[in-house]
């Protein structure tokens, strides 16, 4: 931290100079913070304002909190630094954290600060290594979900079969519990312009150790791992219903109780166990029943043959703090936000919200353990940890250890995000599936179309 303490005498120098220069030391009037969210519904509002509240309190600095649609988040944010008139803090999501910390939008000095004196140890390995910039974070991480692979772990122990944690076992499952129309093995996405299918195929691909990138831009498809992905897809896309599948079929067919396994986010957490009347789960005559959920499993960290470790997909917020903060303030809430505010933070969506911090150094299980009390629904309410069970919870919160998304390691999600919108990959991994060309001919036509994105 030796470089960051300098990099803030100086600015501190410079300001006391100027002040002084100006007769203005004695008048000068602190600032409140402005804090840009787009946690923006009226609800997740009202935490946030509680919490910004309750930082009052307890340290006499005023915040306001500020709503921003998250599609608008981009260009206002490169607008006020245009401008000079950047927010203090930003909660923003992880693709904005290395291009904003290169353009000079946030202070990665200030943000890695928050880290080492909250405890590096304390936070989950897997969001800082996504966080990681020129030795520190360019952003605190916040929360975080992981993908998950969601399994009738009923049926799996009934067969015999081991939890689908790699491609062979999910291969096997399939093999033993696939028998349409009643029971579907799997439910791929298949859907070519849907962004689900993107999220899905990158972490079957991260799961077998394959990316499009590496440290100096594109980086060509290894032929023999992306066969592997190619023919695992194949195989859990025949074992799905006909049609162009996305999300919704995918948990319909499930919740229906007609599918082994399905790949979904954690917002179906509270879904699964009957609190959302516009989801409800069809396997019984009570929509409000938590009996799909108790015969529910999951998987985040999923491997291939090839990368025996594998993966879990991951989205990640942080706090980014900007270069035109007040530092010290800036510092003290993003640390009192995952601190003695961090339930607060999580408390605004749990079933979506990991807890990235697992807890202090004196109680290292603290957050982890808080999160899993905190209730999840929508038309009816329960806490995550009565409805599935503790090793289940460690295994949601444990898949941001190992999480990991194309191109973070290398500098490259930028390039690795336009890939992946151009959905080039989507549409040859279907063609492929619909059995258009080779494997070795689709790994060719994938480098071939993901060359030519800049």
């Amino acid at each position: 931290m030796t470089k960051h303490f300098t990099l803030r005498s100086a600015r501190g120098l410079l300001l006391a100079g100027t002040a002084l220069a100006f007769g203005l030391a004695g008048s000068a009037e602190a600032q409140n913070l402005r804090f840009w969210t787009t946690e923006e519904q009226p609800e997740r509002l009202a935490r946030q304002e509680q919490m910004a509240a309750d930082f009052e309190k307890m340290s006499g600095v005023a915040v306001e909190v500020i709503p921003v649609t998250e599609s608008e988040l981009g260009t206002r944010a490169t607008a006020a630094y245009a401008a000079g008139d950047l927010p203090d803090v930003i909660y923003h999501t992880l693709q904005y954290a290395l291009p904003w910390a290169e353009a000079g939008i946030l202070d990665p000095d200030a943000a890695t600060e928050v880290v080492e004196d909250l405890g590096m140890d304390t936070f989950a390995p897997g969001a800082l290594d996504m966080a990681a910039f020129d030795g520190g974070v360019a952003s605190v991480p916040v929360d975080g979900w992981t993908q998950m692979i969601v399994y009738r772990k009923d049926l799996f122990d009934e067969a015999g079969l081991e939890p689908p944690t790699t491609y062979a076992a999910v291969e096997a499952a399939i093999d033993a519990l696939h028998n349409p129309p009643e029971m579907y093995g799997f439910v791929a996405a298949t859907k070519v312009d849907d962004n689900f299918m993107s999220q899905v195929l990158e972490h079957v691909f991260l799961a077998n150790g394959v990316s499009p990138v590496g440290p100096d831009g594109f980086q060509e498809l290894d032929v023999a791992k992306t066969t592997e992905v190619l023919e695992f897809y194949k195989k859990i896309a025949d074992a799905s219903p006909p049609g162009d599948l996305f999300w919704k079929q995918s948990r319909e067919v499930y919740f229906a109780g007609n599918a082994a396994m399905i790949i979904w986010s954690p917002f179906i957490l509270d879904e699964l166990a009957g609190l959302r009347d516009s989801a409800p789960p069809t396997i019984s005559d009570d929509p409000t029943s938590a009996e799909l959920a108790s015969k529910t499993g999951i998987v985040t960290n999923f491997a291939g043959p090839s990368n025996p470790d594998g993966a879990a997909w991951a989205e990640m917020n942080l706090f980014g703090i900007t270069a035109d903060a007040e530092i010290d303030d800036a510092i003290d809430f993003v640390k009192f936000s995952m601190g003695d505010g961090y339930m607060n933070t999580l408390a605004i969506a749990p079933e979506g919200k990991f807890p990235i911090r697992r807890g202090t150094a004196e109680e290292p299980d603290k957050f982890s353990t808080g999160w899993a009390s905190l209730d999840v629904g929508v038309d009816r309410k329960a806490p995550l940890g009565d409805l599935y069970a503790a090793d289940m919870i460690d295994q949601i919160v444990g898949g941001l250890d190992v999480a990991k998304r194309w191109g973070v390691e290398e500098g490259q999600l930028a390039l690795a995000s336009k890939m992946v919108n151009t959905q080039a990959i989507n549409r040859l991994v279907r063609e492929y599936v619909d059995g258009a060309r080779s494997a070795e001919d689709t790994v060719a036509a994938m480098n071939e179309e993901l060359a030519k994105v800049e």
